[in-house]
């Protein structure tokens, strides 16, 4: 086959550009089994306790930012203090905060909160379902996500656009306007319009997909009935929360629950979308995708100490998450250090600063495009 000037430049572009691509032109060298056997044994061990206790530690702090919000609009300082410093003070820890309390409920989504699933379905549908998310809906969409990671065919979130080959020619999604208005679309609408729409997910046959109905095609028939009890949970919620308006009212149900649930919305998206996007991330199509390979096709990212700690490592520990998703965040930093040797070229980490990376890697990973046209290994192109 003749490799035209245009191909050879695309496939050259990611090294010029100082990016190494993962060596995913071959098998891995290495095995699940021999990974597995790397990792020390006591990383196994699912604790009730201990993951009881990051629960509730989590849930001491929210109390705790919630009753010194009530001293904010009553405290002796100029308005501008209130509204530009001690409310958007209390909005970034309490959504912090409230980003650690999904991140534990998503453990129990995996069944790594701790050995028995009665207790990690019981506290994985309370807790998501205060922070307004359908518990059993995105726990079943989500379990096929890591079943399917890396497929252009199969994943179930995050698919990019796909195109035969790179486009050389100027486009107005290259303007940094338009850019940064998607971007902050998605930090704001995206969850959301995941979860009612399935915007960003995987083509379906039917009109409407989402989360809330039993008969989306997202769920098979065993599971409409887990997809009711997460509706029913949501109204409970809701309706708890139109009783809390009732008392307190509708401006403090806003500041104090409203924007932090918003701030919660907003990592959920920034964080797994610059998990899964990055010039080093390959894609597969169905010929050459296999689960470890696509496992792999993500990144760690480190958000600073105070960031990576109220989200208990979610962000620096991804990797090693999507090969062992039922090892508890308290196992995970010393897990990855374990798996770091015998991945070698395969780990990616990233320590850019996150909002650098962030707005560099969304303007890189406009959409995937093989090297070669028909081939099917794609990689994110500008």
């Amino acid at each position: 086959m003749v490799t035209t000037r245009r191909q050879s430049l695309a496939a050259r572009q990611p090294r010029e550009a100082g990016w190494v691509r993962q060596p995913c032109e071959q098998k891995p060298p290495f095995t699940v089994g021999q990974l597995r056997k790397a990792i020390p044994a006591h990383c196994w061990q699912r604790s009730v306790v201990r993951s009881g206790a990051y629960l509730a530690l989590d849930v001491l702090l929210l109390a705790a930012l919630v009753y010194a919000s009530s001293f904010i609009d009553a405290a002796p300082v100029p308005t501008y203090v209130k509204w530009g410093l001690l409310w958007p003070l209390y909005w970034f820890f309490a959504g912090g905060v409230g980003t650690g309390c999904w991140v534990i409920g998503h453990e129990c989504g995996h069944q790594a909160f701790s050995e028995s699933q009665a207790i990690n379905d019981g506290v994985g549908l309370v807790v998501h379902s205060l922070l307004l998310v359908p518990y059993y809906s995105w726990k079943h969409s989500h379990r096929r996500h890591h079943s399917n990671t890396g497929s252009l065919a199969k994943d179930e979130v995050f698919v990019p656009t796909i195109r035969e080959e790179v486009s050389n020619g100027f486009e107005w999604g290259q303007l940094w306007p338009l850019r940064l208005a998607k971007l902050l679309f998605s930090f704001t609408l995206g969850w959301p319009l995941y979860l009612f729409f399935n915007v960003s997910g995987r083509p379906y046959d039917k009109a409407w997909v989402n989360h809330f109905d039993p008969w989306s095609p997202i769920f098979s028939k065993r599971e409409r009935v887990e997809v009711l009890v997460s509706d029913v949970a949501l109204v409970g919620v809701l309706f708890g929360l139109r009783q809390l308006a009732g008392v307190m009212g509708w401006a403090w149900l806003v500041k104090t629950y409203v924007v932090p649930y918003m701030i919660v919305n907003f990592w959920l998206v920034f964080i797994t979308l610059l998990q899964h996007t990055h010039p080093e991330l390959p894609h597969y199509t169905d010929d050459e995708w296999d689960w470890l390979r696509g496992a792999l096709a993500t990144v760690d990212r480190d958000y600073g100490w105070l960031l990576n700690t109220m989200h208990h490592h979610i962000q620096d520990t991804h990797v090693c998450h999507h090969l062992f998703s039922t090892m508890p965040h308290y196992h995970a930093q010393e897990a990855t250090e374990a798996l770091k040797p015998i991945l070698g070229e395969w780990y990616k980490r990233d320590d850019r600063p996150i909002l650098k990376a962030c707005w560099q890697d969304w303007s890189l990973c406009r959409y995937v495009a093989p090297d070669t046209p028909g081939a099917g290994i794609l990689w994110f192109r500008k």
